[in-house]
């Protein structure tokens, strides 16, 4: 029991589950909060909200490992998957994939069909888009998985309220989308060996650091100036989060004199969990 446990942490990749799932609760607060609703009154909505996004990204993950198992044999980052040590069967993982991505699916479309199809286009975009499509063929492939990992919010908003034509779901979608781009680029420039002998097509190593870290700025450079291009916030907002830009940023350009890039990619890592936690936190107090 204790083995498949572990084949099952990683196959669905813990820490990616939680932060894929984790944009989608908190869109869903943000939208309690800024309607003055109870939570109580979603409470059941919550749930399902909470079940269906976890199959649904497990689903997608369990299949991005189907998919992917034979790069996967060429990485050291991902030589405990169950894909590469053969302890579960490469059909078993595609029949946990397919039946936990149709179960996530149907709770989300129990919810509302704004949520189910904001759920289908995130699994679709990364399991057919990106995974399937782009990430063997085009250094671009992240912003693809970017733009997979931005509907989560806004998924989250829809169950409360489904018209996300507003400035808030649209700017967290922005943000969620600018975020992943220095994250993937954090992961890649660490592991950059694993994904040069896989050749997957990441940025730093058809590139180099050097244009990583410059897309890296630019990208929380737009981070900087996005709530500027927002209306609708208190003065404390934009103070408190420029503030949390800024700090940001500077990680950012700290890399161009880095002289151990790898060490300054994982300081940007763990300034973008703590940049994404903080974010959401803002919004939920300033909203």
């Amino acid at each position: 029991m204790l083995r498949y446990l572990l084949d099952l942490k990683h196959l669905f990749k813990r820490f990616v589950l939680i932060a894929n799932v984790m944009p989608a609760l908190f869109g869903f607060f943000i939208a309690l909060k800024y309607y003055e609703l109870s939570f109580m009154e979603y409470i059941g909505d919550f749930v399902l909200l909470t079940v269906g996004s976890n199959l649904l990204v497990a689903g997608s993950l369990a299949l991005n490992n189907w998919l992917e198992a034979d790069v996967d044999r060429l990485m050291e980052r991902t030589k405990d998957r169950p894909t590469v040590t053969g302890s579960m069967s490469l059909r078993s993982i595609l029949t946990i994939g397919i039946v936990l991505s149709i179960i996530g699916e149907i709770l989300l479309f129990t919810i509302n069909i704004e949520v189910g199809l904001l759920g289908f286009i995130g699994w679709y975009t990364y399991v057919v888009v990106y995974t399937v499509w782009t990430k063997r063929r085009f250094t671009w492939n992240t912003h693809v998985g970017s733009f997979s990992g931005a509907v989560t919010p806004v998924m989250g908003w829809a169950v409360v309220e489904t018209s996300t034509l507003h400035v808030i779901p649209f700017s967290l979608f922005l943000i969620m989308f600018l975020w992943q781009m220095p994250h993937t680029y954090a992961i890649a420039i660490r592991k950059s060996e694993d994904y040069a002998r896989s050749g997957l097509q990441m940025l730093p190593v058809i590139k180099g650091y050097q244009t990583t870290i410059r897309r890296t700025a630019i990208y929380i450079g737009l981070l900087v100036i996005l709530p500027f291009m927002l209306d609708s916030f208190s003065m404390f907002f934009y103070l408190v989060i420029s503030v949390l830009n800024i700090g940001w940023f500077i990680v950012a350009l700290i890399g161009f004199k880095a002289s151990d890039k790898k060490k300054w990619a994982r300081v940007l890592f763990v300034s973008s969990l703590i940049y994404l936690l903080s974010v959401f936190i803002i919004y939920l107090i300033f909203v």
